[in-house]
């Protein structure tokens, strides 16, 4: 049986000079293309994290597919972190920089009650700018951050240590 690491590796596209020269992007989208991979990930995210969440937020974009079926498959809630100015009504804002630039999150108010413990799913790990954007919109929002569930996590780069203290699983790993 294929584990959802040997998917990972085995799927992955390497594009180089995406989106700006000197950037080795890691492609997911054949990765969930792959019925058996998209399963085999989706599984071992809620498993590893099994009875310890309320909720799934998935981080736009990519992170949204793995929220979505985290959430089905677990039969819990679901808040999206969307890229600034996609959310209407009242929103928390964070701004975060990218290995390539500067970008922002939001976050709707009061979708969960107090205290709900929120699970963060996003692709990649890298500097860590997006997550640690998750986890304060979260915390702001009043939410518990009950882990970062990663597919793949980019090795030299900072995002693990900008995340000290946080239970953060990533399914894979690649050189950066």
């Amino acid at each position: 049986m294929t584990t959802a690491t040997q998917y990972v590796d085995r799927l992955t596209a390497t594009i180089p000079d995406f989106p700006t020269p000197g950037i080795l992007f890691r492609d997911l989208t054949p990765v969930f293309a792959d019925a058996d991979a998209f399963r085999a990930i989706i599984d071992e995210l809620a498993a590893r994290f099994e009875g310890r969440f309320d909720a799934v937020a998935g981080v736009e974009a990519r992170g949204f597919l793995l929220a979505a079926a985290v959430a089905y498959a677990t039969h819990t809630r679901l808040v999206p972190i969307r890229k600034a100015g996609k959310l209407p009504g009242e929103v928390l804002r964070e701004d975060y920089g990218l290995e390539y630039g500067a970008a922002a999150l939001e976050l709707r108010t009061e979708q969960l009650p107090a205290g709900t413990r929120v699970l963060i799913l996003d692709d990649v790990l890298a500097t860590g700018g997006s997550c640690g954007a998750a986890v304060n919109l979260i915390e702001r929002a009043g939410y518990e951050v009950a882990g970062l569930g990663l597919v793949l996590e980019l090795e030299g780069l900072p995002g693990r240590a900008a995340l000290s203290g946080r239970d953060v699983f990533s399914i894979a790993t690649a050189p950066a």
